[in-house]
This record gives structure tokens, C-alpha cells and sequence, in this order.
């Protein structure tokens, strides 16, 4: 038996790890361009297909026969080969989407929704607030009656937002599709993009102490319910929240910051070495691309150069999934490394008295002096920053001790 994805562009997928975690092995991705779409869905060797992004509603048309829900939303993301050959589609996102509507706690009754996008998972997301019976529910669209330059006008008493676009998405990190400060009125933030696992739009709903949730629970969920389709079998609530939690565990970031000699890079490299993990060092890419040690740098180039590298490491880092990042001391000063860092982390302050700090090779850290004041001067980002602080006073293998044991009860609870 052979199952797959089908969409493009499908790189940041890790559908097949999720599949393969419910007990389908068997499972593929399958990058299609839209000439190719009717040809493979038609004639392609499978049992069963998931369907993305560009295809929810064009794949409809080589349908058989819809579910009801389908119909009403126009939307398929699901298809299994009946016994008969026929083929069948479904729209598993809402069972995806009802969970993840559940899961950050709000209520669709008598609020106003807004939704961004208007594509497949967008008609799904209205469905659901029709069915939940939302005052009033409104569409986003660069292009329509109603866009991203007049929705802040005409979208005051929006209550939840709901973006069902990809903006965001990896690799475009830094891209949010709204500006929360301009719309007051929102209560609930509900975005499907799951990589990264904290998306501009989710963070900027953090900074505002709004609920909010990212698209990974709904990742889950549709799944579950495509392969008990596909195989008709039950998965208990049990195994996916177990997949939920190896799928979050998996795909967040460990990040290190700290003073320079706090020990991140020798708590990474041991955390790497218990876990499989890859492991990157942002200082020593920044030494691999310039060819020469630190200090040689900050003597040839100047601090604000290193500067510069040191962003570019840290970006190719934070883009990362399911690897352990230890960061320069002063990478967390620049409010650009704190919001890529985070947007796969979770971040670890390890604390090392002064007296202890390794101080060799470092050009910022010359004297007992100078390293107090950094350390003053430090402090409050790396504390803005991160979400748990470590000591790391004993022994190396304490301290990564601690850090597996909140990292492991963090990925079973979420964010």
C-alpha cells in the first residue's frame, strides 16, 4: 500500500514522520506542479492521498464523490480509493481545525471572525464558524473588497483572527500577514502555520498577552482522522496527543544564551551527543565562513562586522527544526536574533557565577571589570529572552540534566 502528500512546494513538510508515528510506514510526499495535478490524482499508483497547498480546491473536480463537508466547503484534503476504484474526498482539516479551536480555549459563538486567506483551509475555517455559530464572518485577500489595507478600518470589532495563509512560513520567518496594535478588538489568535512553531503573527498575539495557538495540533489532528480513513481503524485520543507530543518535541529548537564562558557550547555539544541532535554553535559558523578565529576578527573588522556574521549564523540556526543552538553572548542584544531565536526555541539562560566564566579568546570579556558591566548591561535581554534560566554552577552533565528534563515536560504540555 502507498500513501501520499501531494502540493508544492512540500520541503518543510514532516507529514511522513507524523503518519509513520499513527503506524503508516508507507507514507510519501509527493511534489506536484499544476500541470501534473490531474494526471497523478487520475492515474497515480496509491491508496490513499493528503492534498495542500495549492490543491484543496482543484483536486475536488477529480473526484467521484465528496463527503458533505466537502461539498460545503469546496475543500479536499483527503482521498482514499474506494474498493470499487472510485475515488473519495474528504476535508480531514476540519477535524483538525475544530481541535485547534477547542485547544486555545475560545469560543466562536456570537464573535466576529476574521479570516485571512481565501483558499481551501480558509472555506474550512468558515464552515467551522457557521457551524459554531459566529456572529458575523469575514474574509481577507490582498486582492478583494476586503484586503490588508482597509481592514483596519473596516475590521475594528474583529474578536478572532484566524490566517490560513502561509505568510510566515519558513523560510520568509520574519513576514506577518496583520499588525495586531491596529486591531484592538481581537481576542484570539489562531494561526495554521506550524513552521516555525512560533510564528511572527503568534508572537506578536504573546507580546499582547492574547491566546494563540500555531497550526501543529491541527497537523495532528487532520492527520488522525485521514488515517482512520485511509486504514478504518480508531486512533485513540491517547496516541495523538503521543504524536502531538513527539511531533512538538522533535521540531523544537534547544537554544543556549549566556554569558561569554557561561558553558553553552559545552552543555550543547554534550545535550547533542545524548540526544542525536545536530548541534550548532553560532560563533564557530561564524569562524568557518570568515576562515579566522574571533578575536581576529574583531581586530581586522571591527565588532560591528562581527556583528553582521553573527546575524547571518543566527538565522540560518533559528531556521533550523529539532536541533540544539548555542549563541553568542551578545547575539541576544539585537531584538532581530531574539525573534528569529524564538521562533523554534525554547530558550535556556544558563547562569554561571563571574568568578567562574572562562574569559580566554574573548575580546569583549578582558578584565573582571569589564565583564561585571557586560554582565549588568546583558542581563535584562538575556532574561527578556528566555524562557527558563539553568544553573550551571556543578557539573556539565547537571546542567544538561536539567535542561532535558523542562525541555521534555515543555513538549508535552506545548506552548
Amino acid at each position: 500500500m502507498s500513501f501520499y502528500l501531494i502540493g508544492h512546494p512540500l520541503g518543510h513538510s514532516c507529514s511522513p514522520e507524523l503518519h509513520a508515528y499513527f503506524g503508516n510506514e508507507d507514507y510519501f510526499l509527493k511534489d506536484l506542479a499544476e500541470n501534473e495535478l490531474k494526471s497523478f490524482v487520475l492515474k497515480g499508483d496509491y491508496d490513499g492521498l493528503n492534498v495542500t497547498i495549492p490543491f484543496k480546491r482543484s483536486v475536488a473536480a477529480y473526484m467521484d464523490v465528496l463527503s458533505p463537508r466537502a461539498a460545503e466547503t469546496g475543500a479536499v484534503n483527503t482521498v482514499v480509493r474506494t474498493r470499487d476504484g472510485r475515488l473519495m474526498g474528504d476535508n480531514t482539516d476540519i477535524d483538525g481545525m475544530e481541535k485547534l479551536i477547542l485547544s486555545v480555549g475560545v469560543e466562536l459563538e456570537n464573535r466576529d471572525v476574521l479570516i485571512l486567506g481565501t483558499g481551501g483551509t480558509a472555506h474550512t475555517a468558515a464552515y467551522l464558524a457557521a457551524r459554531h455559530h459566529a456572529r458575523q464572518v469575514r474574509h481577507v485577500s490582498r486582492n478583494g473588497e476586503l484586503n490588508y489595507q482597509n481592514i483596519y478600518e473596516l475590521c475594528r470589532d474583529a474578536e478572532v483572527l484566524i490566517n490560513t495563509t502561509p505568510v510566515g512560513m519558513y523560510p520568509d520567518l520574519q513576514d506577518c500577514p496583520v499588525d495586531l496594535e491596529r486591531l484592538q478588538g481581537i481576542r484570539a489568535v489562531i494561526d495554521v502555520v506550524y513552521n516555525p512553531l512560533r510564528t511572527a503573527l503568534t508572537e506578536q498575539a504573546r507580546r499582547r498577552g492574547i491566546p494563540h495557538i500555531n497550526g501543529l495540533r491541527m497537523l495532528v489532528e487532520q492527520a488522525r482522522a485521514a488515517e482512520q480513513l485511509f486504514f478504518a481503524r480508531e486512533i485513540t485520543d491517547e496516541e495523538a496527543d503521543a504524536a502531538y507530543e513527539k511531533l512538538c518535541r522533535r521540531h523544537t529548537n534547544i537554544v543556549l544564551i549566556g554569558m561569554p564562558g557561561s558553558g553553552k557550547t559545552s552543555v550543547g555539544r554534550l545535550l547533542a551527543a545524548q540526544s542525536g541532535r545536530a548541534f550548532y554553535d553560532t560563533d564557530q559558523m561564524i569562524v568557518n565562513a570568515c576562515g579566522m578565529e574571533i578575536p581576529a576578527i574583531f581586530e581586522q573588522y571591527g565588532e560591528a562586522y562581527f556583528r553582521g556574521k553573527e546575524q547571518e549564523a543566527v538565522r540560518e540556526a533559528a531556521g533550523k527544526q529539532g536541533v540544539i543552538i548555542a549563541v553568542g553572548g551578545g547575539a541576544p542584544i539585537a531584538d532581530v536574533n531574539k525573534d528569529m531565536l524564538r521562533r523554534n526555541g525554547r530558550v535556556y539562560l544558563l547562569e554561571r557565577a563571574l568568578a567562574q566564566l572562562d574569559r580566554s579568546g574573548r575580546p569583549l570579556s578582558s578584565s573582571a571589570k569589564v565583564l561585571e558591566k557586560m554582565f549588568e548591561a546583558r542581563m535584562p535581554h538575556y532574561l527578556s529572552l528566555a524562557d527558563q534560566t539553568v544553573s550551571n554552577h556543578e557539573s556539565l552533565e547537571h546542567c544538561a540534566q536539567l535542561i532535558g528534563e523542562d525541555f521534555h515536560a515543555y513538549a508535552s504540555t506545548g506552548d
